[in-house]
Formats: structure tokens, sequence, C-alpha cells
């Protein structure tokens, strides 16, 4: 009776066949499933219809788009002011004479 891999690689060697027709008619498999769906995916890309509600998208996007800055400043703003007026700091940076941390640490 063989001894060391042989041993051992004769009682897989059916396992890694099926392994092996099975990589391989599954990625047939796989690969057509795949194309099918780049194929439907393309399909809806390149429809008229998309591209048109695609352009109107981009459209509404770039027409809002200062508006949208706008109102993300003022918040921003506003959450500022609001932490500084929380933590009492005022509206200057902070000192640069100071090394250490600020506040009151153990």
């Amino acid at each position: 009776m063989p001894t060391g891999w042989l041993a051992g690689g004769m009682k897989k060697l059916p396992l890694l066949i099926a392994a092996g027709i099975g990589y391989v008619l599954g990625t047939r498999d796989g690969r057509e499933r795949y194309d099918q769906i780049r194929d439907a995916a393309l399909k809806v890309r390149n429809d008229p219809r998309v591209q048109e509600k695609a352009k109107q998208a981009a459209d509404v996007a770039r027409e809002q788009a200062p508006v949208i800055k706008d109102k993300v400043t003022e918040g921003a703003h506003a959450a500022a002011d609001k932490v500084k007026s929380t933590t009492g700091s005022s509206t200057s940076s902070a000192s640069t004479t100071s090394s250490g941390p600020q506040g009151d640490l153990p």
C-alpha cells in the first residue's frame, strides 16, 4: 500500500476531478449569464428614454447645486455659532501661545 502523498492523493482524486468539472461547467454557465446581464444593462443604458431621463436628472442637479451649497453653508455657520456659544469661544482662532491642551483636564 502506498504511503505519503500518493496515498492521500489517490483518495482525493475523484474530488479534484469533480471540482475541475464543476469549475469548467460553472464558468461556462457563469459567463453566459454574465453576458446576458451585461447585454440587458447595455440595452437599458442605451435606451433613448433612459438617456433623456439621465440628462434631465443631471440638469436638475446642476440647477440645484448652488441652492444646496448655500443651504449647507448656512447650516454649517449656524452649527459653528451654536458650538461657539455653548463652549464660550469667541470667533477668533485658538491661541497659538499655548502648546498644551485647553480646558479642565485632571
